[in-house]
């Protein structure tokens, strides 16, 4: 079986916002930051540690 990743992070996303309930500004905050992280110079070093 293949699930999409898409599918798959929206999975998970909604079942942690559902039972560990996280207020809403500390998911506005990690959404942000993924964002902006994702497109600085950081983001080849972050992608070597990953992979």
């Amino acid at each position: 079986m293949q699930v999409p990743l898409w599918f798959a992070l929206l999975a998970v996303g909604y079942l942690g916002v559902k039972l560990i309930r996280p207020p809403a500004w500390l998911i506005a905050v990690l959404l942000l930051g993924g964002f902006l992280l994702a497109d600085s110079v950081l983001a080849p070093a972050i992608n070597s540690l990953i992979k």
